[in-house]
């Protein structure tokens, strides 16, 4: 997948540079990123089959958990064009003041 959006990743990690859990949730975001790079996922099935607990929302999103549930990233995926465009990064607890639907 082509990902785009990662400066929303990056600058919520830099903005949090510090806190507890931020540098396992860089390298386990790190370890997320490289996989998706790889990824030829053409539906929502094919993602589940490589991330179990992912969600699978409406409007092409999808949830991720990075570093066991303790942060979520949102992404919009496009899968005909291979793009899997990043929209929002944060801890559970931010996740659960959004609407994953729209973000």
């Amino acid at each position: 997948m082509i990902v785009v959006g990662t400066d929303v990743v990056e600058s919520y990690l830099a903005a949090h540079a510090g806190h507890e859990g931020i540098k396992a949730a860089r390298s386990q975001y790190g370890a997320w990123l490289d996989i998706v790079a790889r990824a030829e996922w053409s539906n929502p099935e094919e993602v589940k089959a490589s991330y179990p607990k992912a969600s699978i929302l409406k409007a092409g999103r999808v949830v991720f958990n990075i570093k066991g549930n303790d942060y979520r990233l949102i992404a919009r995926l496009q899968y005909q064009a291979g793009v899997l465009a990043i929209r929002f990064f944060g801890t559970h607890a931010e996740y659960d003041e959004i609407d994953a639907e729209t973000v």
